[in-house]
């Protein structure tokens, strides 16, 4: 039986897949220009607009098959074509049924099916067009791959081979077409470099540019241009431009390349680069069918895989859970927000003047002490702005408007109309209550005063005022246009309607918000400072300064415990481990080594060829009783699991989700791990420590 019916026979039998959302095949037919003939084009619609765009489930594929078995039949064509449907072209499998599949048959059929349908569009007995009109990603290219020609919109937003950053690989030809079409180097940067640097997305002329397509056409007229293309290569009067693949050195060295940059970033923490890089290597001599066939292995490992259900159950809360935050108020109740005030005029409320100005495009003005520093906060946020008009971010227009809404007052009687007001001065609790007291002598009384603060009570903050009700924390992370991530702090007397505000903007500046309980450092500083606590309390123990960096290396963490010490700020951690050493002294420990390094003014412990400066290991050296790589990791993620358990028990966030939303968006924790819970719980520290699973088996793992 083939893999076709053996499909039609699960689905008939109710077993898989029961909520597909199918992308459904319309296939009518063109008479192409230039008396080119017949041309079938196919189709992809899912019936939805493109906010649901197009993905390939089991159901689909067999449509698709269908509709290909009737042109395959057909002796009056000239070309069969593939496009999608307004904005979108596909984006990839249908993920949704993942969940149900329980064994490694079932997995290896999925990609076994995909591979049987798209490659007969590379088999059909005329040539075969994608006309890529919208966003394209994983199975969305892989179908575009498998035609024999392909064109591009200069609209399209992203076109991407994401796989890799889920935890799987590309498993419907993209391993072996991509290569064997533009090289191992370039395809290795979608296949790999991409998804591991954020899940970056190339847009429309960087795919061109990369040789995924043949031409590329404006999105006004783009259908009629690829059908005039495709009339001109089917005449003879265009040919399609391919440069000869290096299947040579070169294309041992990318992978070779590949592998090590991938080991400096994951040392092994992620199984699925390394499954997508073998695969590259093999394509380079492998048939089309044997790289299928090790595709469809790949793939079925991978499912069966809880690095898998660990990378879905991240997706699902970067796109699901940050979009409707759990305990946000009736969205019905914020105020409108018309304009903004800043306290301070430094790097941070630079940033924050930039990011307000951008997103709600309201007047944003900035305070500070003297005429200096409010010239150069201002002056920054203008840079910035030049910066963006520079690399074609924003018109000339668009800068211009932007820089006329950010202005500068010395006084706080520029805020007398603002909706909004936000405070980036020094973290000290008197100088921000002082803050908050002038802003409160001049604004209206439904102005919402927001903190920026990293670590203070908020309703401490807030306990001096008039009306404490309307202090809210909104704790950004640096670099603000960067990370994703809103920790919106309810104080205790915080009202409804400021929460409410708090969460719509968060929304207009396009962050995920999390609501958080008003407790010392809140959640990302909180973990992290547990966390990198543990490993400096294990130096100051006797344990080299080297083997404490490269403790945590198998986590797969975007830097090392002593690089983040540096890019945070070695006075900034120490300020907020005394906080957390004040509210919790039983396990939260200030480390004396590091107190000695901030009082040395070194800013970090890298020389500047990232080795370990000898100068500041001796500054970090002493104790007796040294640890070993393991014995620090395993001391640091016992330390984590048990002030999540204590957390969640606090009431700090809803549930373990927020905690993972938060680690993921705010302090880049391994989208592959599923944050931080899925890890403990899968390597059985939540259990020894915690008492028990965080998440039930199957949410973020294998049931």
């Amino acid at each position: 039986m083939s893999t076709v019916e053996t499909w039609r026979s699960l689905l008939a039998s109710g077993e898989l897949n029961a909520d597909e959302v199918v992308t459904h095949v319309r296939v009518r037919d063109v008479e192409l220009p230039l008396g080119a003939g017949t041309a079938a084009l196919i189709t992809l619609d899912n019936g939805f607009d493109h906010t649901k765009p197009n993905t390939f489930g089991p159901r689909g594929l067999l449509e698709l098959n269908d509709a290909l078995d009737q042109v395959a039949a057909r002796g009056d064509l000239a070309a069969v074509a593939v496009t999608g449907k307004p904005f979108i072209f596909a984006v990839g499998a249908d993920l949704k049924g993942v969940p149900a599949i329980t064994d490694r048959e079932q997995a290896a059929l999925i990609g076994r099916l995909g591979h049987e349908v798209f490659r007969r569009l590379g088999e059909l007995p005329v040539p075969s067009f994608a006309f890529v009109n919208g966003a394209a990603m994983g199975g969305g290219v892989e179908i575009a791959l498998h035609c024999a020609y392909r064109t591009i919109s200069s609209g399209v937003p992203a076109v991407a081979l994401p796989e890799c950053f889920l935890g799987l690989v590309p498993g419907w030809g993209g391993t072996y077409l991509l290569p064997n079409l533009i090289g191992a180097e370039k395809a290795l940067k979608v296949i790999i470099d991409n998804p591991l640097a954020q899940n970056k997305m190339l847009r429309g002329p960087q795919a061109f540019e990369l040789g995924i397509a043949d031409a590329m056409f404006e999105p006004a007229d783009f259908l009629e241009e690829s059908l005039l293309w495709a009339a001109r290569v089917l005449t003879g009067d265009v040919t399609a431009p391919r440069p000869e693949v290096d299947r040579g050195d070169a294309w041992d060295q990318a992978v070779a390349g590949a592998r090590f940059a991938v080991e400096g970033k994951l040392h092994g923490g992620a199984p699925a680069p390394y499954r997508a890089l073998d695969l590259v290597a093999a394509a380079k001599t492998a048939s089309r069918d044997e790289g299928f066939a090790a595709e469809d292995d790949a793939l079925a490992d991978l499912i069966m895989s809880d690095e898998l259900r660990a990378g879905l159950y991240s997706f699902d809360l970067t796109q699901k859970r940050a979009k409707r935050p759990a305990g946000a108020p009736d969205k019905n109740l914020a105020r409108p927000v018309t304009k903004v005030g800043v306290v301070g005029a430094g790097l941070m409320a630079g940033q924050l003047a930039l990011l307000f100005a951008r997103r709600l495009e309201v007047p944003v003005v900035m305070t500070d002490l003297d005429q200096g520093r409010l010239d150069k906060g201002v002056a920054y946020a203008h840079g910035e702005i030049e910066k963006l008009l520079a690399k074609g971010r924003v018109s000339a227009d668009k800068a211009g408007r932007l820089k006329s809404l950010i202005s500068g007052s010395l006084g706080k009687e520029a805020f007398a109309d603002a909706d909004f007001v936000i405070e980036a001065v020094f973290e000290e609790m008197s100088v921000k209550q002082k803050v908050f007291a002038e802003v409160e002598a001049v604004v209206r009384p439904d102005c919402v005063l927001a903190t920026n603060t990293s670590s203070l009570s908020v309703t401490e903050m807030a306990s001096r005022l008039r009306h404490p009700e309307r202090v809210v924390g909104f704790h950004f992370f640096n670099p603000v246009a960067v990370l994703p991530l809103l920790e919106i702090v309810r104080g205790e007397r915080t009202d409804e309607t400021t929460l409410a505000t708090a969460f719509a903007v968060g929304k207009q500046l396009k962050k995920s918000c999390v609501l958080v309980k008003d407790a010392p450092a809140f959640v990302v500083n909180r973990l992290l400072t547990r966390f990198l606590g543990e490993i400096l309390t294990a130096v100051d123990e006797g344990t080299p300064l080297e083997v404490a960096d490269r403790s945590v290396a198998p986590l797969g963490l975007p830097m090392s415990p002593f690089l983040l010490l540096q890019l945070v700020g070695p006075a900034v951690a120490l300020h907020v481990a005394e906080t957390l050493h004040e509210a919790f002294p039983d396990r939260y420990q200030v480390s004396g080594r590091l107190r000695e390094f901030v009082a040395s003014g070194r800013s970090g412990v890298y020389a500047p060829d990232f080795s370990i400066d000898p100068e500041a290991a001796e500054l970090f050296a002493g104790g007796d009783r040294p640890s070993t790589e393991e014995e620090v990791r395993q001391r640091a993620v016992e330390a984590v699991a048990q002030e999540i358990r204590i957390m969640l028990d606090e009431g700090v966030v809803a549930a373990p989700e927020d905690i993972d939303l938060c680690m993921i968006l705010g302090a880049g924790w391994p989208f592959h791990l599923g944050g931080v819970t899925p890890y403990l719980d899968r390597t059985g520290v939540a259990e020894k420590v915690a008492g028990g699973r965080f998440l039930q088996p199957g949410v973020a793992s294998l049931p």
